[in-house]
């Protein structure tokens, strides 16, 4: 009998490529989706997945102690995959409370029920590359920590109760993943951004001008599809309470990202600075040394980067000629 693979956050960005990975493999696991209560003035884009077999979906409320409890009670899990929680780095500025509560709290309520359930369970918590202080080379995990925002913040607390965790009965397997993108991410990201408004200039949506923040960061880019792939081998593979890179080892700046997309524009497309798109703090360069991953697994970065970008913006065409827009755009 196949053991029950619960993932938090299956209906999110990661969470969605995590649960079709899962869910087609062969032969399949038994698995337990958990997606958030919907909340009043949220449109998050959409991500298909009602064509997988046997998922098993129940809302949970993961800053609700008593609801995570009877929630693991129900299922009892073998192995998690904690995907929920606060995504985003520009926004944790000015929610910087809420980012922490949906990182942190909702971490420390899922070990507490897993560990009262006192069952042997493999338990992946993926961190953030944001934890390290900025470099101007490749970061290994060695890499001094010292997070620059209240998200990097969240992500290493989230870390560290993992690490604590791991010293119990849970087996806690940690990363520290770098920057990955692909079909389904949020517009309120780059190259999800730009892909959006390149469909929407397409079908004449919005002006031919994509409203731009800095371009000369630098970031290690993965496609999300290999993401979760690197996530699967870790928790057949990895060390329980050791932190690994998930990474490419190679950089790419914003620019080379937004030339690519627009390369693959069906009609001409320009650029214009937009200051609200500026973070404080920005890091110019995220690279990571993703040698001890490649070590512990057979795991590599794949997809290459142009095929990324082209699924991307094939998948915001389709959702916009569905008529989805991100909420406060308008025609024109």
């Amino acid at each position: 009998m196949p053991h029950t693979v619960l993932i938090t956050g299956a209906a999110g960005f990661v969470g969605s490529h995590l649960l079709r990975l899962l869910g087609t493999a062969d032969p399949p696991s038994s698995i337990v989706a958990w997606r958030r209560p919907q909340r009043a003035g949220r449109s998050a884009p959409p991500r298909p997945l009602s064509d997988l077999p046997d998922i098993r979906w129940h809302t949970v409320d993961l800053l609700d102690p008593e609801d995570v409890i009877s929630s693991v009670d129900d299922c009892r899990p073998a192995v998690v995959y904690h995907l929920a929680g606060v995504a985003g780095v520009h926004g944790s500025w000015n929610s910087n409370l809420a980012t922490l509560a949906g990182n942190v709290r909702s971490t420390q309520h899922l070990i507490d029920a897993l560990e009262r359930a006192g069952r042997d369970v493999r338990l992946l918590i993926p961190g953030s590359a944001l934890v390290y202080t900025p470099s101007s080379a490749a970061i290994s995990e060695d890499h001094e920590l010292g997070p620059v925002s209240p998200y990097g913040l969240s992500k290493l607390a989230q870390e560290m109760l993992g690490k604590q965790a791991s010293r119990g009965n849970l087996q806690v397997l940690l990363t520290r993943s770098f920057t990955h993108l692909g079909p389904g991410q949020d517009p309120t990201f780059a190259a999800s951004s730009f892909a959006y408004q390149i469909a929407r200039i397409e079908r004449g949506d919005q002006a031919p001008v994509i409203k731009v923040g800095f371009l000369g960061a630098r970031r290690d880019l993965t496609d999300v599809r290999d993401t979760v792939r690197a996530y699967t081998a870790l928790v057949e593979k990895g060390t329980p309470g050791r932190p690994y890179n998930v990474c490419s080892g190679r950089a790419s700046t914003i620019e080379e990202v937004l030339d690519g997309l627009t390369a693959e524009a069906r009609v001409p497309v320009g650029r214009e600075p937009d200051e609200d798109r500026l973070r404080p703090n920005d890091n110019l360069l995220l690279l990571g040394d993703p040698r001890q991953i490649h070590g512990q697994t057979e795991w590599r970065a794949e997809i290459p980067l142009d095929r990324t970008l082209r699924d991307l913006l094939d998948y915001w065409r389709g959702v916009v000629s569905d008529g989805w827009h991100f909420p406060g755009d308008t025609r024109g």
